[in-house]
């Protein structure tokens, strides 16, 4: 009878694994995690996903079944989990206070819990944010081998984004040079500095230039990483030329500040290009944007990426765009 599909990890990094697999929805509370020789053997509901640990089947207990904020409630709610910090998107102020109480009376991990109150808005890409139930909203999140501390009330952070992030990172080598022009508290800064990249991260919001730090440090990555607060385009002319790599995640916005990045743009370089568009074409705004301004820059620019991201509201799409840049 075949056994239990888990992770194997030193005993040393069994916590750690054990939260990154809950964070990502990947963790089986159905049974117990086993030890054995220095070893932890974490179970996981989806071993395919999970390619960045030794997988393998082992026997194991069958676990207490956790009380779900579904089995308080009678229906399945949605909500999404940051770290110990749930944040919900239900517009209806008694069903979210509702859905609130029961996820804080079920055996989930949390001490706080939010409800969206306004669309991302202003310069600093941040929401407003009711608080339902808690204190703390300041949480660690784990995200593909990474740990991340943030206040998403302070922050722009999206953990809908994590599988696309980690498919960009897989991109980068070692000693490259890259840019995030909107780094945030440092999603794509801190992978690729772990692949061995140096990379600048620059954001216009004070708060998450701290975290952005503090980040780097909890990674073991601060010897790599440039945290800079401020407009990216005032950064001046020291990162001109520089750029192997750069990352422009500001959808609605990326185009306005496509003449900094090829102004970073080094000789052969590579653009990761978000944007928000219409289903209808989800790909020319971006692709006609990032040519002009390639060519007014003296660089050829070949789209090597075109991949929807995902679905944003109706007939609306968050897209990436991968655009090389030679020198002409």
């Amino acid at each position: 009878m075949p056994g239990v599909p888990c992770v194997r990890v030193l005993r040393e990094h069994g916590e750690e694994a054990r939260q990154d697999l809950a964070e990502r929805g990947l963790f089986d509370h159905s049974h117990e995690i086993a030890a054995e020789d220095g070893w932890l053997y974490v179970p996981t509901t989806d071993p395919a996903a999970v390619d960045d640990y030794a997988v393998t089947e082992r026997d194991l207990a069958t676990r207490r079944t956790q009380r779900t904020p579904a089995d308080v409630l009678g229906f399945e709610p949605t909500y999404e989990r940051l770290g110990d910090v749930v944040l919900l998107t239900e517009d209806d102020a008694e069903r979210a206070q509702e859905i609130s109480e029961a996820v804080m009376a079920s055996d989930l991990p949390v001490k706080a819990v939010l409800r969206r109150a306004s669309k991302v808005r202003g310069e600093h890409r941040t929401r407003k944010w009711e608080l339902l139930a808690g204190e703390d909203t300041e949480t660690t999140y784990r995200e593909y081998g990474c740990e991340y501390r943030l206040d998403v009330r302070e922050v722009y952070f999206s953990p809908r984004l994590a599988t696309d992030r980690h498919l960009v990172a897989g991109n980068v080598g070692e000693n490259e040079r890259a840019i995030d022009m909107f780094a945030g508290v440092g999603p794509f800064v801190v992978p690729f500095a772990k692949h061995g990249a140096d990379v600048v991260g620059v954001d216009v919001n004070p708060a998450a230039i701290p975290y952005l730090r503090e980040n780097a440090r909890r990674n073991g990555v601060e010897e790599r990483v440039t945290a800079i607060e401020g407009d990216v385009r005032e950064v001046g002319n020291e990162y001109e030329g520089w750029a192997d790599r750069i990352v422009m995640n500001l959808p609605h916005s990326a185009a306005d500040f496509l003449d900094t990045a090829t102004a970073f743009a080094g000789d052969d370089c590579v653009i990761h290009y978000y944007d928000i568009v219409g289903d209808a074409d989800p790909f020319g705004p971006g692709e006609r944007a990032i040519r002009e301004a390639a060519s007014e820059a003296g660089y050829e620019a070949a789209i090597e990426t075109r991949r929807r991201v995902r679905s944003y509201a109706p007939h609306e799409v968050n897209v990436r765009l991968d655009a090389r840049l030679t020198r002409e």
